[in-house]
């Protein structure tokens, strides 16, 4: 290392996190499920296997795969098909890379979580923290944004939780267990209390869930739906300070992973008493931090909750705000106006670690970053095509050279070490005749297209999609360009269940802390996901088989005690 330049081993020795460390060398720790992880890869031309047009023709001759016989069997021949399918451009897995002041104790988590529960300043009693985006509102059921969640998480929690591990915890319930298939029962600790002092009580959470899943319960139609797949119910048992929550179809194999991460629980009688501008300006959590104001698009301040079910918080004030320049973070941090800040770029990685007053902490994130294409959407509508954009990508170039070697390459919708992660799926090679043979064979020569991006969001996002159009716009037969867009403006398109109003052609990133295939595929790649861009039968029936079958539940944790497992 020499001046302010840190290359990615330097840096991910100087940060200092054993699961980066280990991401060197092809793996991604042990908090990721039962996937297959020997970091090889053994795709020449993507991958290997068949590639089927929508109409289930073959434009290869497909190799022979036994039948799936289990969950995790499902999951990667879905894996297999979607990377021959190729709706996505697929890009790389991130890297979160923050800076930290040198007066608190902290360190990064791979669900890009930051609980301010687990920040303990060294020197006075406040924390501060610096995103590149604020919220979208403060209704916890009402967003999919990592920003706006970790906002709201500091107020609001769930049944259950993870450690930064990725383990399964206990959090509002204290002991859950499955009852027979289909169904499931959280024990509801006692003595929690809302920040209005109101008691936590069973009605509370079975609200909270049916919230969630049903429409209009609470004035809402949740946009978290799928983030409970499979689940059409909660009901408080009689007799008992418990819920039992209702699946369809039978066994949910994930359930608990699911409720490790989704469902903020939420006070019914607040909800139904106040109207949507105040549950999105307002918070009544059972959280360590409770609101002191708020100022849409400015700022969040918090004060510790006294009365908080653990021990209160180590720090006593908390204020969340965000500069969309990663140049602007860092200088905050450098100047001592903030504690943490998100996506600290490789070019600034040796600022934040010599400084004296500041460090880094990096970790392999759950968030997946790629390119859609709207597979009903000229020329998208054709799997010549899409595979084309995937063929024309130099994206070993573009981890070297925008990412300063902080991602690994993906070929597939699921990371390594996630359950259904399939390792004999490698990414797609840059071959440029074969990308311009195949959009003279797709009917669209000629097509002009663009690409949509956030600025600021993702690391070095529009960096990523600047590059991709213009590897794109270098075949002879297609044009690309890229429209800058405001990320959360971007979201709201992709979140309003049309998927004909958004653009055709976007990046965007998808954080899954469950450490389960499904939970990237459901909600991004079936046909009625909630932000798909594509719809293929054979997924849909892959995934389904998948969902219907017992297995791993996802994480570090599993399904199966009694005492103690997820957006854009």
């Amino acid at each position: 290392m020499t001046g302010d330049n840190v290359d990615r081993r330097s840096f991910l020795k100087l940060a200092g996190g054993a699961a980066a460390t280990a991401s060197l060398a092809g793996c991604a720790g042990d908090g990721g499920g039962e996937g297959t992880d020997d970091g090889t890869g053994t795709g020449t031309d993507g991958g290997g296997g068949s590639t089927m047009t929508e109409g289930g023709d073959e434009t290869e001759t497909q190799t022979e795969q036994a039948e799936p016989e289990t969950r995790e069997e499902y999951l990667q021949r879905a894996n297999q098909v979607l990377h021959d399918e190729a709706p996505w451009i697929f890009l790389n897995r991130q890297y979160s890379v923050y800076g930290k002041s040198n007066r608190i104790e902290w360190e990064a988590r791979r669900d890009e979580r930051i609980d301010a529960y687990e920040i303990t300043p060294t020197e006075g009693s406040d924390v501060r923290i610096t995103q590149s985006q604020l919220d979208s509102g403060l209704d916890p059921h009402d967003h999919r944004e990592t920003p706006t969640d970790n906002i709201v998480l500091q107020s609001y929690e769930g049944l259950l939780s993870r450690d930064a591990e990725g383990n399964v915890t206990e959090a509002l319930s204290n002991g859950y267990e499955r009852v027979e298939d289909g169904r499931v029962r959280f024990m509801i600790r006692e003595g929690v209390t809302f920040h209005s002092g109101e008691e936590l009580t069973p009605a509370d959470v079975a609200f909270s869930v049916n919230r969630i899943v049903q429409e209009n319960i609470g004035g809402l139609v949740s946009p978290q739906s799928d983030q409970l797949a499979g689940v059409t119910s909660a009901e408080v048992v009689d007799g008992e300070r418990a819920v039992d929550v209702v699946s369809e179809g039978g066994i949910n194999p994930i359930v608990f992973s699911l409720f490790a991460t989704y469902c903020d629980i939420v006070q019914q009688q607040w909800i139904e008493d106040n109207d949507s501008a105040t549950i999105n300006s307002d918070m009544n959590g059972t959280g360590p931090f409770q609101l002191d104001s708020y100022d849409q698009g400015v700022s969040v301040s918090y004060t510790r909750y006294e009365d908080y079910w653990r021990e209160p918080a180590p720090a006593e004030t908390l204020e969340i705000t965000n500069a969309a320049e990663s140049s602007t973070r860092v200088n905050q941090l450098l100047g001592g106006e903030t504690d943490i800040i998100v996506n600290v770029p490789p070019q600034d990685a040796g600022r934040v670690q010599n400084s004296g007053d500041t460090s880094l902490s990096a970790v392999p994130s759950t968030r997946v970053i790629y390119n859609a294409m709207v597979y009903n959407a000229e020329p998208f509508d054709s799997v010549q095509f899409r595979q084309a954009m995937n063929y024309a990508i130099d994206l070993p170039s573009i981890i070297e050279n925008i990412l300063s070697g902080f991602a690994d390459p993906t070929g597939q919708p699921t990371l390594e070490g996630f359950v259904g992660y399939n390792s004999d799926v490698g990414p797609y090679e840059q071959n440029v005749e074969q990308a311009q043979q195949l959009v003279e064979e797709s009917g669209y020569s000629g097509a002009e297209i663009t690409l949509h991006t956030p600025v600021g969001r993702y690391l070095r996002d529009l960096e990523i999609a600047q590059a991709v159009a213009g590897q794109i716009d270098e075949l002879e037969n297609v044009s690309a360009s890229v429209e800058q867009r405001e990320f959360g403006q971007l979201a709201e398109e992709l979140l309003d269940g049309d998927i004909s109003t958004g653009p055709s052609f976007y990046l965007i990133g998808w954080g899954n802390a469950t450490f389960d295939a499904s939970q990237t595929i459901i909600p991004l790649l079936t046909t009625d996901g909630a932000l798909t861009s594509y719809s293929n039968e054979e997924v849909d029936g892959l995934i389904e088989s998948a969902q219907s079958m017992g297995g791993s539940d996802g994480g570090s944790g599993g399904d199966s005690n009694s005492s103690g497992n997820s957006s854009e």
